[in-house]
């Protein structure tokens, strides 16, 4: 079967990658902006921490000083104290380094004129500890440290206060971020890369459809989906189930079965491996309890691409009906007018005879061919007590005499009027007539001539139909195949498609918890057993009645 090669239109081709990918790169940079600010500040805060340790640093370094400690325990200060300050503020670099008694008096300042005067702030070092901040002095903001001040004899007399500049931190600031917008556009210029990367391959999976496109086309599916009179399932490559429509749910009594392998939604059996693509062909006939079935699976192909599969259920059960009802009528016109040209033929002969005279011979034809037909449904009468039963009967006789073959109802066939299993013993014997008339019919002529026999029984257990012929048989190795839907050895038949009588007949029996059996070899003997049915109905479940040659 050839595969469906999907092809989709490029409208609008490359919008929707560019569209991705124009808006990956806006969140690239955007998130790659408020990281760097965020780093900004983190790095800061860092830098504002290490320059307060280092002017803590200073200030212990100071406070250590022997000089400045024995001249402000002695004389509180004095102009060795403003020396050695300004001396340690030059060599490291502090924007000041301020000593200052603890009545809040500055000893030493890098401006001369503040010395003596007070800080505005109180002695914080009174608590044995350093301190750490920001200070916004006369020499402009600084990152703060103070520490306590003692004498050499251990007394608490002052603080010193260090600052450095926060030019310092800034400017160490400024060294460092270029250095991390190097990180931050090799990071972005990466997320480029594989945004581009990404939308390239959003737009191979999308086939090139914009978003829009998309959401129409998924509209579309599921109102056509859901609108149509035929069962649609879509297997992926996997073999699971992606799409199934309401109709093949309620043909193949589906439900949940969406992502689902058919193994796990069907019992084995020919309708699986029709779907699953085990028995192959076009128009496969599968037979189930409540429909004929045909199903065709076909391969998805795109850009050269397995996608998968699409198999289509149509019910045809009335349909099938009404061809095997067609064509029983057919044959009944082709069996009428054999019997019409028959009739004619004798009419003939009769009139041949008044007219030359001979009454008793003319007399002795009018007599035979009168009772012929009411013999022979006489005769079946006798054994078969069902008016249904023995219309089928002599019905099916009736045509096979046309075709040159005997049926004969086997002397020890016993069946009462109302018999078990009515509807579907006269599908049952119906379908195993037709198969072996035909058997017959097509078959070399035996020396016993051309033959069909029959057998009803039923006993107190079961009601047996047996069904011979003089046909070739069934060929060997066949016998478990001859009971699958669609299995023949000849051609169709007119309108009639070959390979569901048996395959009915086997699914009625089965159903009803009776057996068949089948001789192989020249000569085919089928042999169906049913049990008495159960005093509870089985609901009217339709049946599907369908007739004829499947061998």
């Amino acid at each position: 079967m050839t595969p469906i090669r999907i092809r989709i239109g490029r409208g609008g081709k490359g919008r929707l990658s560019a569209r991705i990918l124009v808006s990956q790169l806006a969140i690239l940079a955007l998130t790659g902006l408020i990281g760097f600010v965020l780093f900004a500040f983190a790095q800061r805060s860092a830098l504002d921490r290490t320059y307060e340790e280092r002017a803590v640093a200073i200030a212990k370094t100071t406070a250590a000083d022997p000089q400045i400690r024995r001249a402000m325990q002695d004389d509180g200060g004095g102009a060795v104290v403003q020396a050695v300050a300004e001396r340690i503020r030059q060599s490291s670099g502090a924007s000041y380094v301020v000593v200052i008694d603890l009545n809040g008096i500055r000893h030493s300042h890098p401006i001369p004129r503040l010395i003596g005067s007070p800080v505005t702030e109180p002695v914080v070092a009174r608590d044995g500890r350093p301190h750490v901040g920001t200070d916004q002095g006369a020499t402009g903001r600084s990152a703060n440290g103070r520490v306590p001040l003692y004498g050499p004899t251990g007394e608490l007399v002052g603080e010193v206060s260090v600052g450095i500049p926060e030019n310092d931190v800034l400017g160490e600031l400024w060294r460092e971020l270029p250095t991390f917008a190097l990180y931050t556009a090799i990071a972005t210029a990466i997320g480029s890369v594989a945004a581009f990367l990404l939308a390239g391959r959003l737009k191979r999976t999308t086939f090139g459809l914009e978003l829009e496109e998309i959401a129409g086309l998924l509209q579309d599916r599921e109102a056509m989906l859901h609108g149509i009179r035929e069962g649609v399932i879509a297997f992926n490559p996997d073999g699971r189930i992606s799409v199934v429509n309401d109709e093949a749910r309620r043909l193949l009594g589906l439900r949940t079965a969406l992502g689902s392998t058919l193994d796990q939604v069907l019992p084995d059996g020919r309708l699986r491996r029709a779907l699953d693509g085990t028995v192959t062909g076009t128009d496969i006939s599968v037979l189930t309890d409540e429909h004929c079935l045909v199903v065709n699976r076909m391969p998805v192909t795109l850009h050269g691409r397995e996608l998968g599969a699409v198999v289509t259920v149509r019910d045809r059960t009335e349909l099938v009906g009404l061809l095997r009802e067609l064509d029983s009528v057919r044959g009944l016109t082709d069996a009428l007018r054999a019997q019409q040209h028959e009739f004619t033929n004798r009419m003939h002969t009769l009139a041949g005879l008044l007219d030359i005279g001979a009454y008793d011979d003319a007399y002795e034809v009018a007599v035979e061919s009168a009772g012929a037909g009411q013999a022979l449904t006489e005769s079946v009468r006798k054994r078969i007590g069902n008016p249904l039963m023995v219309g089928l009967v002599v019905a099916k006789t009736t045509v096979a005499a046309e075709r040159g073959v005997w049926v004969e109802l086997d002397t020890g066939s016993a069946l009462g009027e109302d018999p078990p299993h009515l509807p579907r013993l006269l599908t049952i014997v119906g379908n195993l007539l037709d198969n072996a008339i035909d058997a017959a019919a097509d078959g070399p002529p035996p020396a016993g001539g051309r033959a069909v026999r029959l057998t009803l029984t039923e006993d107190e257990q079961a009601t047996t139909v047996r069904v011979a012929d003089t046909g070739p048989g069934v060929p060997p190795g066949a016998r478990d195949s001859i009971f699958e839907d669609g299995w023949s050895t000849r051609p169709d038949r007119g309108t009639a498609r070959r390979g569901l009588g048996l395959a009915l007949v086997h699914r009625l029996v089965s159903r009803h918890g009776g057996t068949i059996t089948v001789s192989e070899g020249p000569g085919a003997v089928f042999t169906v057993r049913l049990p008495l049915p159960d005093p509870v109905t089985t609901g009217g479940r339709k049946t599907l009645s369908v007739g004829g040659g499947d061998r």
